[in-house]
């Protein structure tokens, strides 16, 4: 009885939401029909954990961005990935009450550690915000990035599997997209003025992309030397190693270019084991020569006019064109309007996420370029660095840096810890896929949108994850010797 009972539901249910569909797309409602499918998000969020959070990585590459959606009142968020992740932080706060809890030694690690402090500071300014409700929308979109993708993903990363197929799964979407990407600059002749925005409607523009794409490079080339691959997986390594590689080279992003130099650049002093100190001297010694010889400096780039070129080796050259570059002297602008921000609140800052509601009246006339504006919707300071200074105050941006010395100092440790090659490898690309973003990120900002927030914190926790594990076993080993 209670069996058919059940069956008779069913049905009746099944026609009950047949009909109301008819009705609301007679109206040109069209949302009711993504009942089924957050259905099946609340069902996996509730029991299928893992499994929804590879489904994440996988989608993320092919979020929309809604922005723009009229229809939702110009909401901005990236569907579906954050609806998903809000809903699992939800989970997890719930979940945090009860009896199974994430490891103590996770929350104890010093990254942990750097990163609750930011979000507590990010709590604050948000009460002292010169616009709270912006900033609470900021700070609540920056918990369901750092909840799942770092705090929750460390626990799953213990299992080794599991982080190799995490990262797998975003970027075999993300070739995908490249493919796509190509295809369509291939039908524009692969003008560069057309590569600014091909990507649509995956990623926002050229540089978010071409950062993404830069992170990912030294994870497969990781995989393509690697010597315990087996043969097919190395092939396919390959293929995808190809495909990342053209898809930087016509985003035609300088930025990401720049960043994998960086990269390298730290690669080699790890491998050669050059002292530390020493590179540092020499940052510093360049930093200090800067400032001394700045004025000259300055009139040497002003004397470069090469503006952006399909042509990659004048493209390079428009670098230090701080003269006719418009995309160079609009990113000066918002720094110097940046600055002139946290001048005037140095201490709590205006606010997360105010920057771009904010700035208009700190530029300079004389600082403008073509593609300014002044009506708050044209992005962000253009600086991982100097959006936290004028949005957070000075310890927003100094906890900032203390993760960036953190994660770094764990991640150089560690790999030189390591004995298991493939583990040191996954180590070694995890850490330059980061490097890679921190040297983007002086010139531009993307933690507030999935397509970066993903591979940013999901390196961020394989790195935790691998010390806390090693830290583990060197442990037991200790014990039972």
């Amino acid at each position: 009885m209670a069996i058919r009972l059940e069956k008779y539901l069913l049905w009746i249910g099944l026609i009950l939401f047949a009909l109301l569909n008819t009705y609301f797309i007679a109206t040109e409602k069209y949302y009711p029909m993504a009942i089924p499918l957050g259905l099946v998000m609340v069902w996996a969020v509730l029991y299928r954990l893992k499994e929804l959070m590879l489904f994440v990585a996988l989608l993320t590459p092919f979020s929309l961005n809604l922005e723009n959606l009229k229809q939702l009142g110009g909401v901005g968020f990236y569907f579906p990935t954050e609806p998903i992740l809000a809903g699992v932080l939800l989970v997890f706060i719930v979940w945090s009450f009860g009896k199974e809890r994430l490891d103590k030694e996770l929350w104890r690690h010093p990254v942990s550690v750097v990163v609750i402090i930011g979000l507590i500071w990010l709590f604050i300014t948000s009460m002292t915000s010169s616009l709270p409700l912006i900033s609470f929308k900021f700070l609540a979109s920056r918990l369901w990035f750092v909840i799942p993708l770092f705090f929750l993903m460390i626990a799953f990363f213990k299992d080794q599997n599991y982080l190799k197929k995490y990262f797998w799964m975003y970027i075999i979407s993300l070739a995908l997209v490249i493919i796509y990407t190509m295809m369509k600059h291939a039908a524009n002749g692969f003008d560069e003025q057309t590569g600014h925005y091909v990507m649509d409607p995956f990623y926002k523009d050229h540089t978010s992309y071409g950062a993404v794409i830069a992170m990912f490079i030294p994870l497969v080339l990781g995989h393509i030397f690697s010597i315990k691959l087996e043969t097919w997986k190395k092939g396919l390594a390959i293929l995808l190693g190809v495909i990342l590689t053209v898809g930087l080279i016509f985003s035609y992003t300088r930025a990401a270019w720049l960043s994998l130099v960086g990269a390298l650049g730290v690669f080699i002093v790890m491998r050669l084991r050059i002292k530390f100190w020493l590179v540092f001297s020499v940052m510093f010694a360049m930093i200090a020569g800067y400032i001394v010889f700045q004025d000259d400096i300055m009139r040497e780039l002003e004397r470069n006019r090469q503006d952006s070129s399909e042509n990659f080796t004048e493209h390079i050259q428009s670098m230090t064109n701080v003269s006719t570059d418009a995309s160079n002297l609009e990113r000066l602008n918002r720094w110097s309007s940046a600055m002139r921000m946290f001048e005037q609140r140095p201490f709590f800052g205006w606010g997360p996420g105010t920057y771009m509601f904010q700035y208009s009246p700190f530029q300079k006339h004389s600082e403008t370029t073509i593609i300014s504006t002044n009506l708050g919707d044209a992005g962000n300071a253009h600086s991982e660095y100097l959006g936290p200074l004028c949005e957070t105050g000075v310890l927003g941006l100094v906890f900032f840096l203390c993760f960036v010395i953190m994660i770094l100092k764990t991640g150089i440790e560690l790999y030189y810890k390591l004995e298991d090659p493939y583990l040191k490898m996954l180590c070694m690309c995890m850490l330059l896929g980061l490097i890679t973003y921190f040297i983007h990120g002086v010139l531009n900002n993307f933690l507030d949108t999935d397509k970066v927030s993903v591979p940013f914190w999901g390196f961020s926790a394989g790195i935790v994850a691998l010390d806390i594990y090693q830290r583990n076993r060197a442990l037991k080993t200790a014990k039972s010797s």
